[in-house]
């Protein structure tokens, strides 16, 4: 089969961004055996997005677009490729709850004009966007199939790999297997650095990093005549991936960091509490969002006040007075209370400026303390980032995951 990728906007023809979404779908089109004749860029004009839809519909048995698929009036992507293939648009309500839910996290008001992402031709698989309010779709009409992914590259390259993947390996003939190292920690742009070496001397497997919310992940992915050859190839490639990033993975093919510290606890029957206060008990539903984490989850107290810090975790008035609630010292007697209250093997205590607002000139909005008590050492650490009020409670969540993660390491 053959593919024909259909760059969609203006700011691609001025030269005002790289087409860097077309190199890679062709990577990744070339791991599938799917060749790839044409790239087409197109601004964001309808009768001229037509007409290349046209011209690709008769030379290409795929066709995979980018971009257009926004609220704004220019974004006719969806419109145009509904319309050259006979299909009605039509709601997708889960699509458009995702995009309510995303714009009350943000809080930010929603227009109509959103409503419009989530409208899909009929009959088409919805793509889900985990990373942006925009879904994407795929269908099958006459022969011919249609994917359509949304136009950033943060977005494009997951959706890619993670959704739209799957779909074409169908198309593709062979076995394909695909591994996800995932990484905390590390910044993708230095987890691409690490991998280049690889990355640009290998074709089959392949590696490919992208970010995700909060973290990062490198997809190992081999071809073969069947699955047994595939996993032959891609278990060497999977090992040198982790031996080279290191403590930064957190595992392979697991879903999320809360699975893997709480899958470690309860295999070495070990117990946790948790003291949260600009988390507000994130990092408790966090944990608890996983199945069995009963074994191993005591219970969490979000201690939001300086009083109910003092009364329930026992944090001394005097060093809240001296020192202030957001502080090295005060999260590491968070976690020591907490711990010591609960009669765990652990306890976490988290404390620090969320946002947008409280922040200070020597307590910036995006500094949180994390501190980890064992019962032999308390382990504290300092993070400052500001992307934020949820991404910062996101980020100290799963810092917080990651120090305990490190910690079971060495048991």
């Amino acid at each position: 089969m053959n593919a024909e990728i259909i760059s969609v906007g203006t700011e691609l023809l001025l030269g005002e961004i790289v087409n860097s979404d077309a190199q890679m779908i062709s990577e990744g089109l070339s791991i599938l055996g799917i060749n790839v004749y044409y790239h087409t860029v197109v601004g964001d004009n309808p009768e001229r997005v037509k007409q290349a839809v046209a011209i690709a519909k008769d030379r290409a048995d795929i066709l995979i677009t980018t971009g257009g698929l926004g609220p704004t009036c220019d974004d006719l992507t969806k419109e145009t490729l509904a319309e050259a293939f006979s299909k009605k648009l039509i709601m997708h309500q889960p699509s458009l709850d995702r995009v309510i839910k995303a714009f009350q996290e943000l809080n930010r008001p929603m227009t109509d004009s959103n409503k419009k992402q989530a409208m899909i031709p009929e009959g088409a698989t919805v793509l889900e966007n985990d990373w942006g309010t925009a879904p994407g779709c795929a269908f099958e009409q006459g022969g011919k199939h249609v994917i359509m992914l949304p136009g950033p590259p943060r977005e494009c390259r997951p959706m890619f790999f993670e959704k739209a993947f799957p779909y074409l390996m169908k198309l593709s003939g062979g076995t394909i297997i695909s591994e996800s190292v995932k990484v905390f920690g590390l910044g993708e742009s230095a987890m691409e650095d690490l991998l280049r070496d690889m990355m640009n001397t290998m074709s089959n497997p392949t590696v490919a990093p992208y970010a995700k919310e909060g973290e990062c992940l490198a997809r190992v992915t081999a071809k073969a005549e069947n699955e047994e050859k595939a996993r032959e190839m891609i278990e060497p490639v999977v090992k040198k991936v982790c031996d080279i990033i290191g403590e930064y993975v957190y595992g392979v093919n697991v879903n999320s960091l809360e699975e893997v510290v709480v899958r470690e606890l309860s295999s070495k029957k070990l117990t946790l509490a948790t003291a949260e206060s600009c988390t507000g008990g994130l990092l408790s539903k966090r944990i608890t969002d996983i199945a069995g984490s009963s074994a191993c989850f005591v219970g969490g107290i979000c201690a939001y006040t300086n009083e109910i810090k003092t009364k329930l975790l026992h944090v001394p008035a005097a060093l809240l007075e001296e020192k202030g609630a957001v502080s090295p010292e005060v999260a590491a007697k968070m976690a020591e209370g907490v711990r010591q209250a609960m009669k765990t093997d652990y306890g976490i205590g988290i404390t620090g400026v969320a946002g947008p607002d409280g922040g200070s000139d020597t307590k910036p909005v995006g500094l949180i303390y994390i501190a980890l008590s064992n019962g032999k050492e308390t382990k504290i650490k300092k993070w400052t980032t500001n992307r934020g009020r949820e991404r910062n409670r996101l980020m100290a969540a799963s810092s917080a995951l990651d120090m305990l993660r490190l910690d079971l390491m060495q048991k």
